[in-house]
Order: C-alpha cells, then structure tokens, then sequence
C-alpha cells in the first residue's frame, strides 16, 4: 500500500468547476455548482479499492449526513485510471456508493482533468471550500491510518467544516492526507 500525501493546493483557491457522470444515479451529470451548498462545499477524491478510503469510508459518510442538513454541499470523486485498476470502474463505483449508503453523488472523473485542476494526489484527498467557492481546508480528515491504533474521530475535517458553517477563523496550518496515489494513466 502505498502512503502519497496530498499536494496541499494554495489556500483561498477558488473550486475548479466540473461536470462529470453521476455513478450514484440514472446517468446524471452534475457540475460543481449543482453540489454547491449554501454555506460550504466539500470535494473528496476517493476510489473503491483504497484500504485508506476503506479505513474512513464510515466516519466520512457520518460527516456527509451531519453537514449536508445544515448547508454543506458534498460530492466524491474517482479519478483512477479503471483500465489498469478495473476495481475502480463505474460500474464498481455504483456498488460501492450503495453498500456504504453514499446519500451524495460519486462522480467519474475519465479524463482526470478534475483531478489535475485540484491538483489532488491521494485517495482520500479533502477539499473544503467556502460559500465564495474559496478554498479553505485542505488534508486530512484526522491523525488515524490503517493499522496506527488512533480512533476515527473526523476531528480537522469537522472542525474546518465548523469554521464554514458557524463562521468562524479556520487554522491554516493544516496536515496533509495520506492515501493511495491516484492512478493516472
């Protein structure tokens, strides 16, 4: 398993638009202004097969259903080459949003041209931006990775996430992810 941290885009960066197919419904496409919430919005680049992702996947889900009720727009994405890594395919990622009861888009990234505009690294990589669409947050949902023995509390992701909904100062000093490499092409 391999450990890439995140890249760590520029603070106060404004979200790179996208429109991208929806594996989580009938064929839609959404754009991120379409999962843009009214006081914040969090990009998550993920993938199926990540034991990184597996070891959050619980606690992110958790995040999602607690913000999105109070303004916070939600969507992840996958980016992987699905050539190579076909447990990666959309076909999987519709599973995989199902048996972990994904109730936000799991958008597929072909072309990985989001990813590049994000400049993302890893799965789990978290974006966080403000109602501005400003960056603010960008790294780790918390101190705890596979096999490290530290409970999943989601404490920096909530905590930045507070700061967007209640207003309040975020610290820039932020940690990076930790993950899987994306697997470009």
């Amino acid at each position: 398993m391999s450990r890439t941290p995140s890249n760590m885009l520029a603070l106060g960066t404004f979200a790179p638009e996208f429109y991208l197919k929806d594996t989580n419904s009938d064929n839609s496409y959404f754009s991120f202004s379409d999962i843009k919430g009214e006081k914040g919005t969090l990009v998550m680049f993920i993938c199926n097969h990540c034991p990184f992702v597996h070891h959050v996947i619980d606690e992110v889900i958790r995040i999602a259903n607690d913000y999105r009720i109070q303004g916070l727009g939600v969507a992840a994405i996958s980016s992987n080459d699905v050539v190579n890594y076909k447990e990666d395919s959309p076909d999987l990622m519709t599973e995989f949003a199902f048996e972990n009861n994904f109730e936000f888009p799991y958008l597929y990234d072909e072309t990985q041209q989001v990813a590049k505009a994000y400049n993302a690294a890893c799965t789990p990589d978290f974006f966080l931006f403000d109602k501005q669409d400003k960056l603010v947050y960008r790294g780790q949902l918390d101190d705890s990775r596979p096999g490290n023995g530290i409970p999943l509390s989601g404490n920096d992701l909530r905590g930045a996430i507070d700061g967007v909904i209640y207003n309040r100062i975020i610290n820039p000093n932020q940690k990076p992810s930790l993950g899987c490499n994306i697997k470009w092409k």
